[in-house]
């Protein structure tokens, strides 16, 4: 199973850290998105034609988008269903902070700081205030309970993590959103592959 990465890139290690619960083996492929002409090859779109990462190969499938990557391989892979549960309202709500991810605290976080870790452009501040908003969002996601979506780690909690590893190493102040924060060092603590994860965030953030 071949998985085309990068190590600074967030989604990418949210993949690599569900393989790793799963003890599933990825046969790591590296593409350098600092040089364009890397992803951007014909080769490479052939595989997919978004020019993405994280995309994974396994035998016939190519899937990219990193939640659908992080699905398939506990469904196909998990011996239980812990990190993406098979109950339908239990899976719904797993869904839910999935979407909220991709669509808004993902999507703010890049937002914000990819125009100045790609373009060395200054923080825009109304950017940097809805990024707020979304993490203000996550920490009443964790009001009164340990993990995104209940007593359980599922691949939301992984894929968020990814995220505001890279944000704290960024310069994001946790220290507003206490659940948040309690969330993130526990996550550090339990989370399989945590320590890459948190040497690829700093590996981002040194791009800036």
């Amino acid at each position: 199973m071949e998985l085309y990465y990068s190590p600074a890139s967030a989604p990418c290690r949210a993949v690599q850290m569900t393989a790793l619960a799963l003890g599933v083996q990825l046969n790591l492929k590296e593409i350098n998105l600092m040089n364009g002409m890397n992803h951007q090859r014909p080769d490479y779109g052939r595989i997919t034609p978004q020019h993405s990462i994280p995309t994974l190969k396994d035998k016939d499938l190519i899937l990219w988008e990193s939640r659908a990557i992080q699905m398939y391989l506990v469904e196909q892979y998990g011996k239980d269903d812990t990190l993406y549960p098979k109950d339908p309202s239990k899976q719904a709500k797993v869904n839910e902070r999935l979407f909220f991810d991709a669509c808004i605290l993902y999507h703010r976080f890049a937002e914000y700081y990819h125009e100045q870790v790609y373009g060395g452009l200054e923080g825009d501040d109304k950017k940097l205030a809805a990024l707020e908003d979304a993490v203000k969002m996550l920490d009443l996601f964790l009001e009164g309970q340990p993990y995104v979506t209940g007593e359980a780690m599922t691949i939301v909690d992984l894929s968020m993590l990814a995220t505001v590893a890279t944000m704290n190493c960024l310069g994001f102040e946790l220290k507003p959103y206490h659940n948040v924060l309690e969330w993130y060092k526990h996550m550090k603590d339990v989370a399989p592959g945590s320590k890459f994860n948190e040497a690829g965030a700093k590996e981002f953030a040194a791009l800036k």
